[in-house]
């Protein structure tokens, strides 16, 4: 029988006196990141047996908004990649592709 492996991927974040966060780390060993800053996360994990999304979406108060169109279009770009590799959907994925090109030249993010 092989051996079992666990893999641990933390997220520390710190909150305001309101609860807006201010500061972000997060740590995963296995991958050589340990207390690394961010600005912004998202998570989403998949709930088989009610068949939906649990979602985690924060980001800094000081994340500058030009920064924010940067990631989520790269978010978005990385979404199509993985939707390709569990599908082998080309068709769709080139819809997406597409879609995040649009997306990159209305934010003008593409010069």
């Amino acid at each position: 029988m092989a051996k079992s492996h666990r893999s641990d991927i933390n997220l520390r974040i710190e909150l305001d006196e309101n609860k807006v966060p201010e500061k972000l780390f997060w740590t995963a060993k296995d991958g050589g990141v340990e207390n690394e800053a961010a600005k912004a996360l998202l998570l989403s994990v998949w709930n088989s047996q009610q068949q939906e999304t649990l979602k985690i979406d924060l980001w800094t108060k000081d994340m500058p908004v030009d920064e924010m169109k940067k990631f989520m279009h790269q978010t978005l770009v990385s979404l199509s990649d993985t939707y390709f590799r569990a599908t082998q959907d080309e068709k769709m994925t080139a819809t997406m592709r597409d879609f995040c090109d649009y997306f990159a030249e209305k934010l003008e993010l593409k010069k």
